[in-house]
């Protein structure tokens, strides 16, 4: 390992644990990501063995059979994951931030029940807010449960963009209900639906069309998810109230962009380190590409954003473990990320040249993928509304 991405203050622990997460991306990652993603393969090996790392239980309470770690821990491990495959990374980031929205809204019941099976990974989770005509502007979802004399539910509607649509068991959507609320978004619910995992009618009245093709981000499904007269009761209510959807959402996207920050350190870092290789093994006008000036600035600039990228990343989830709000900072962390992220993987795609657009070059597939974290937990625009919106408030004239 170079100099880039070290994290100050950590437990040994924490260390232990990394190091672990890195020696099993060097071995059981990074020699087969390509392979599988050629074949838009689901990586279900590399899926059992975090399983036996504990992975899926990483933040997860003891008391559910988890290991009780901080969202640091988790997102230095998301980081060291990218690194290898971003797939990978969000087959844990939707498990996790469904497991993060039970943890702290769920009511005892519930928690008992999912957490010590979604530990050990036997419960896999996915979490559905958007839908084909709304994408980030959350308020104008239309997927509706109404409620019946029993005093269950019957869910119609169409939702969009699940990752891990098809694998999951457990999914975490969110709906309109109305509750007679003077907003729309206290009159919003989150449901706990169960389902097999696969394709097709996988519950009465609940479909998984297939698979959404993408440019990048493969073996990880994406999916559509449509609900026609699908019957849930009460108890599946997240915390059993109706009404707290959005505020519980909100919570688990805020953490799931530390996520996507450490997610696109972990692929800047990646593409820092084929850059900085090939710039020392081709050679033009008799010396290492390395040695000219142009793209020993090019690295330089590289490796500082990532540093940058890291940084903010590392500050805005020891905030979330101190227990302090943090959408501030989630949102800086993740907008510049990802924008780094984007510079830095064409930046090496530049330093390889024409090779970069050869399919036998790990870089191509980087380049593939880094446009996902541009928009994934909401846009670059929407992080900039929710920065600009949380300074004029700290900054208001008096």
């Amino acid at each position: 390992m170079g100099r880039l991405c070290h994290t100050d203050g950590l437990t040994d622990v924490q260390e232990e644990i990394i190091k672990t997460v890195r020696q099993f991306v060097d071995e059981k990652i990074l020699p087969v990501a390509g392979d599988l993603e050629r074949r838009d393969e689901y990586p279900a090996d590399i899926v059992e063995g975090l399983k036996e790392l504990g992975i899926f239980g990483l933040m997860i309470p003891e008391e559910y059979g988890g290991l009780e770690e901080s969202l640091l821990t988790y997102a230095l491990v998301v980081e060291e994951i990218a690194r290898g495959w971003m797939s990978v990374s969000g087959i844990i980031n939707t498990h996790f931030i469904v497991a993060w929205m039970l943890m702290h809204h769920g009511t005892e019941a519930q928690k008992q029940y999912y957490l010590p099976r979604m530990a050990t990974g036997e419960v896999r989770g996915a979490f559905s807010m958007s839908e084909p005509g709304c994408g980030s502007d959350v308020s104008a979802i239309t997927s509706k449960a109404v409620k019946q004399a029993d005093g269950g539910y019957v869910i119609n509607g169409q939702k969009m963009w699940l990752t891990n649509g098809g694998s999951s068991t457990l999914v975490a959507v969110l709906v309109k209900t109305d509750e007679g609320q003077d907003s729309v978004y206290r009159n919003m619910t989150t449901f706990l639906v169960d389902k097999t995992p696969g394709f097709g009618e996988v519950e009465p009245g609940l479909i998984v069309p297939g698979k959404i093709e993408k440019m990048g981000y493969k073996g990880v499904d994406t999916t559509e998810m449509v609900f026609n007269g699908y019957q849930i009761s009460a108890d599946q209510v997240l915390g059993g109230v109706p009404g707290k959807g959005f505020y519980q959402m909100m919570d688990g996207v805020e953490v799931g962009r530390v996520n996507v920050a450490a997610r696109a350190v972990g692929v800047s870092l990646r593409a820092f380190e084929l850059g900085v290789a090939y710039a020392q093994q081709r050679e033009t006008f008799g010396k290492k590409i390395a040695e000219h000036q142009a793209v020993s600035f090019r690295l330089a600039e590289m490796a500082t954003k990532i540093e940058a990228a890291h940084l903010m990343m590392v500050r805005a989830a020891r905030l979330k473990d101190s227990g302090a709000r943090n959408d501030l900072e989630a949102g800086m962390a993740k907008y510049l990320a990802a924008e780094y992220c984007s510079q830095v993987v064409e930046d090496s795609f530049r330093i390889h040249g024409g090779y970069g657009f050869s399919k036998e070059y790990e870089i191509e597939r980087l380049y593939r993928e880094a446009p996902m974290l541009l928009i994934g937990e909401g846009t670059a625009d929407i992080q900039r509304m929710i920065i600009g919106r949380r300074l004029l408030q700290d900054y208001a004239l008096r």
